[in-house]
């Protein structure tokens, strides 16, 4: 079951979701808007390896915006920072987004139960596009969990993305191996 804007509110009152900033304007009837930040990072190798803590360089988009190439992996940040108590976060495009020829995540839209931290994108496009800071980019979605959690993300020793700060954070599969 997905949240309804009337429980998502009621959540947010609850602590159960925390959204910063939080904006009404932003509030669908059962999703909520979130923003690219103004930081992008792009790996360094032309060759990733799964083993290996993959180097990264980072910049800011810039005020006339920064346009987007195929076949390239950029990872974005949302300006929102979330936490999520009781469900379960989905992240999806917006359909405008979608319409760009942009994607937002590769595989990475679910979050868990206890996720705290800004979202990382995981961005590519189909044509070149123009990106802008602070742009609608996705909206996240929350279902209901059936039945109790015995440990929440921000509980487990091996959480390799909890407490996210506000800038893209690269692939963690590295740890995975050691």
């Amino acid at each position: 079951m997905v949240l309804s804007d009337s429980k998502i509110l009621k959540e947010l009152q609850n602590r159960k979701i925390v959204i910063e900033p939080f904006q009404e304007k932003c509030l669908g009837c059962n999703s909520y808007d979130v923003h690219l930040g103004k930081t992008l990072k792009i790996y360094k190798d032309k060759i990733l390896d799964a083993k290996c803590h993959n180097q990264t360089e980072s910049f800011d988009i810039p005020e006339e915006g920064y346009v987007l190439q195929p076949n390239m992996l950029y990872l974005g940040v949302t300006v929102e920072y979330t936490e999520t108590h009781e469900h379960v976060p989905f992240l999806e495009g917006k359909s405008s987004i979608g319409r760009l020829g942009i994607d937002i995540h590769a595989t990475a839209g679910k979050g868990d139960v206890g996720f705290c931290g800004y979202w990382t994108l995981e961005i590519s496009c189909k044509i070149p596009v123009r990106i802008y800071a602070n742009m609608p980019i996705g909206q996240l979605i929350y279902f209901v969990v059936d039945g109790s959690i015995n440990k929440k993300y921000s509980e487990k020793l091996n959480a390799k993305y909890s407490q996210q700060p506000n800038q893209p954070v690269e692939s963690m599969m590295w740890k995975n191996f050691h």
